[in-house]
C-alpha cells in the first residue's frame, strides 16, 4: 500500500516511491514556491498608473501591467512621455497603443508623432473622433494606416486589459470615457465632461480605480475673467465638470473596494488643487465620517487616497493594487 505522503518519481515507469525530500519538495521548498507564484500573480494583478500632463495644455497618461500597457489621449510631447516612462524602465515596447478620449487639440496634438516614431503602435478611436480630428487640426492622413476602430458599449483588449468605451457628455465630435478590466481589477476614466450621464453612472459603479474631472471652482469661475460665451460653455452639461459635482459623485460612489480617485483637467485659471481636494474630503467625508483619505504616500494607513494630478509635470509611478477586504 502507498504511504500518504510519498510520490511517484514522474520519470520511472514502475510504481517505485519516493519521498517528498527525496524529491526536493521539502515543506520549505513547497512554501518558497508558493511564495513566489503569490508575488507572480500579485505583480501581473497590480495596476501602474502615471500621468505626463493633465489640463488644457495637454493631457496624456499611462496605464500597465508587468507585460503591457497602453496611454490614454496623446496631448504630450512624445519625449517627455518616453523619458518618464524610461525613468521607471518602462520602454516604448511596453506601450501597445493610444486611445483616445475626443479630438480636442490638448487630447490629440502628438498622436502622429508618436505613431511615427514607434511603428509598432495602433491608435484606437471612434470613427467619428478620427475623423473629427483630422478635420480639426493640421495632420497627415496616414494617422488612418494606424488606426483601430472602436465602438462605444463594445469591449475589445488590449495584452491583459478588457476596455470598454462609453458615452460622456461633452463638446467634441465624439466623446468617450473608458471603462477597464484587469483580471478581477476595474477602473473608470472619464477626463472630460459636463455632466454625470447616466452611462458614467453605471461604469463608475463599483470600480477599484478612478480618474475623473474636477475642472473648476465654480465661484472663481463666475468671478474670473473669461469672457461670458466661455463661462457658458464650461458650465453646459456638455463642457466640464465643477469640483462640487465630481465631489458628490465620487462621495456617492464610494464603496469598500474603492482605493484611488485621481482627479484631471483641473482648470489653471479657474481651480486650483487645494480647493479640488478640499471638496472631494468635505464631501466624502459627509457621507462617510469615519473614512481615512490620503494623498498617495501612505496608502497602508489609510482607506481611500485622492490626489490631484499636475497640469505640466509627470506624476510618480502609482502601483495600484486592489484592496483585500477579508
Amino acid at each position: 500500500m502507498m504511504k500518504k505522503d510519498s510520490l511517484v518519481h514522474p520519470d520511472s515507469g514502475y510504481p517505485e516511491l519516493f519521498s517528498a525530500e527525496q524529491l526536493g519538495e521539502t515543506p520549505l521548498i513547497l512554501a518558497q514556491k508558493a511564495a513566489e507564484e503569490e508575488a507572480r500573480r500579485g505583480r501581473m494583478e497590480t495596476l501602474r498608473f502615471m500621468s505626463f500632463g493633465s489640463g488644457s495644455s495637454g493631457n496624456c497618461s499611462y496605464i500597465g501591467d508587468d507585460r503591457s500597457g497602453f496611454l490614454i489621449d496623446a496631448g504630450i510631447e512624445g519625449a517627455v512621455v518616453e523619458n518618464a516612462l524610461k525613468k521607471e524602465g518602462i520602454p516604448m515596447t511596453h506601450v501597445k497603443g493610444i486611445l483616445l478620449t475626443h479630438d480636442h487639440g490638448d487630447h490629440v496634438r502628438y498622436v502622429y508623432s508618436l505613431l511615427r516614431n514607434h511603428r509598432h503602435l495602433l491608435v484606437y478611436c471612434t470613427p467619428r473622433v478620427l475623423n473629427g480630428m483630422l478635420r480639426r487640426h493640421s495632420m497627415s492622413r496616414r494617422v488612418k494606416d494606424y488606426h483601430r476602430a472602436i465602438y462605444k458599449e463594445f469591449e475589445f483588449t488590449i495584452g491583459n486589459f478588457t476596455i470598454t468605451p462609453f458615452e460622456v457628455m461633452h463638446d467634441g465630435s465624439d466623446n468617450c470615457g473608458f471603462h477597464i478590466r484587469h483580471g478581477e481589477t476595474t477602473m473608470a476614466v472619464a477626463t472630460d465632461l459636463g455632466c454625470i450621464s447616466e452611462r458614467v453612472e453605471h461604469y463608475f459603479t463599483g470600480v477599484n480605480f478612478m480618474v475623473l474631472e474636477s475642472n473648476y471652482d465654480r465661484q472663481m469661475l463666475l468671478t474670473g475673467s473669461y469672457p461670458d460665451y466661455l463661462k457658458a460653455r464650461i458650465e453646459h452639461d456638455n463642457g466640464h465638470l465643477d469640483n462640487q459635482v465630481s465631489a458628490a459623485f465620487v462621495a456617492r460612489k464610494w464603496h469598500p473596494g474603492l482605493r484611488y480617485v485621481f482627479l484631471c483637467h483641473l482648470s489653471n485659471d479657474n481651480n486650483t488643487p487645494t480647493k479640488a481636494l478640499e471638496a472631494h474630503h468635505q464631501s466624502v467625508t459627509a457621507a462617510n465620517p469615519n473614512l481615512r483619505i490620503g494623498a498617495g504616500d501612505r496608502e497602508n494607513l489609510t482607506d481611500l487616497e485622492i490626489i490631484a494630478l499636475p497640469r505640466f509635470e509627470p506624476t510618480p509611478l502609482y502601483f495600484l493594487r486592489k484592496k483585500n477586504l477579508t
